[in-house]
Formats: C-alpha cells, sequence, structure tokens
C-alpha cells in the first residue's frame, strides 16, 4: 500500500520509513507539518501516519484539514503526549487510531494494515449462479437457462439465500433465522411449503434437479449438471 509518514524527527523517520517499505510499502515522508499538508492534500494514500508535534504546522490541524476537505483516507496519530486527554484530542481532530511513543514496529505495522483493511470497499455480490441457474439481486430476476423463473419476495430470499451457499446444506434453523427473521421455530411448515413451490419453479421441466432435501439436514442448491 502507499502510505504518507508525517515525522520531523530524522532519524524516527528514517527507521519507520525503512521499516514500512521492507513491509512492501510504498512510503512518502514529509518532515514539516506544511509540507505534510501539501502531500496529504495531493491525495493518493492508503494510510496516513502523523506526528503531533511537527514545525510549522502541528500534526492534528493536518489531520483536521483533511477531514473538512471531506478526506477520508485513515490516519494513525503517533505521539510521545499518551495522556488520556491527548489521546482523545486526537480522536476527535479525526484521527483514527492513536500510538503512544515509543512503540513496537509490529504493533504500529499492524495498525496500518487494520485502517488499510476497514477503508477498502466491500464488493457486494449482486448476481449468484450455480449452473445454468441465475440470481439477479438488482434485477430481482431468475433464469434457469433461457427460461425467465417468476419469484414472489419471500421466495427470492429464500433461493438468494440457498444459492449464497450453493453446495452446502442449509438447516431449517438457517434458514427461520436469515430468511424469516425468526429466532424461534413457529412450529408451521412455512419452510416446507416455499421450499416446495421454489422447488416447482425452478427444476419443473428440467432433466436434473437443483434443489434437494437432505434427509434429516436441511436443504441444499447444487448444480444439476451431470
Amino acid at each position: 500500500m502507499r502510505i504518507l509518514v508525517i515525522e520531523d524527527d530524522r532519524e524516527a523517520a528514517g527507521y519507520l520509513v525503512k521499516a514500512l517499505e521492507d513491509a512492501g510499502h510504498a512510503v512518502v515522508h514529509a518532515a514539516d507539518g506544511d509540507d505534510g499538508q501539501a502531500q496529504a492534500a495531493a491525495g493518493g494514500f492508503e494510510v496516513v501516519v502523523v506526528d503531533r508535534m511537527l514545525p510549522k504546522r502541528d500534526g492534528l490541524s493536518i489531520v483536521d484539514d483533511m477531514r473538512r476537505r471531506g478526506d477520508s483516507t485513515p490516519v494513525l496519530i503517533l505521539s510521545a503526549l499518551g495522556q488520556v486527554d491527548d489521546r482523545v484530542a486526537g480522536l476527535r481532530a479525526g484521527g483514527d487510531d492513536y500510538l503512544t511513543k515509543p512503540y513496537a514496529f509490529s504493533e504500529l505495522l499492524a495498525r496500518v494494515e487494520v485502517l488499510a483493511r476497514r477503508n477498502r470497499p466491500v464488493e457486494v455480490e449482486t448476481q449468484y449462479r450455480c449452473g445454468e441457474l441465475v440470481l439477479d439481486r438488482l434485477a430481482h430476476a431468475c433464469q434457469r437457462g433461457s427460461v425467465d423463473i417468476p419469484l414472489q419476495p419471500r421466495e427470492f430470499r429464500l433461493l438468494e439465500y440457498l444459492m449464497r451457499h450453493a453446495g452446502q446444506v442449509v438447516t431449517r434453523t438457517m434458514l427461520l433465522e436469515n430468511v424469516w427473521d425468526y429466532h424461534f421455530d413457529p412450529q408451521t411448515n412455512v419452510i416446507d411449503v416455499h421450499i416446495s413451490r421454489l422447488r416447482a419453479k425452478i427444476d419443473k421441466g428440467f432433466d436434473q434437479p437443483m434443489l434437494h432435501t437432505i434427509r434429516g439436514a436441511g436443504y441444499m442448491i447444487r448444480d444439476g449438471a451431470p
């Protein structure tokens, strides 16, 4: 990842930059607050590591400027100021984490990696496939081969959950909790009814069944191709 390190102490900065580079990261170093602010404004970093006490401009003002500009890049604040009030001030200024000096590099690296992971967008699956069966969440559509399969909202949720776990046994309890939002057994045949309806829609007229009842365990969607 690309990391900006804003640190005025030459020896401390040299150690940190080399250690991060040895860990496989690309590092840009700024030696004072003004340069640090300019580098941060230029952007392109996955994480910013900033010392609190800097010449020309203090670290917290850099973080505050980033947040005012709408820059959500994760920031790890480094400081010899380790009192509770100091840490609170750093976090309230817009810092995402706060590490006091002296520090262990292994801990700093772990915190940097956590911040980078937290800021990465979560990829949401919009389409599920199992063999020739396709479920499109955006279009709210289902097809098996070239055949369109109309589904009621609950049938859609049921099939979506089964396809998210294609090839795995899905228990009745899992279905009650994740499709019906029940955290108890209503003692009804609601699952059996919907499974039967869904099976009639996705399997009827096709050579190979895809929705299977696993006796004594639950249900499974799997590729029906021989």
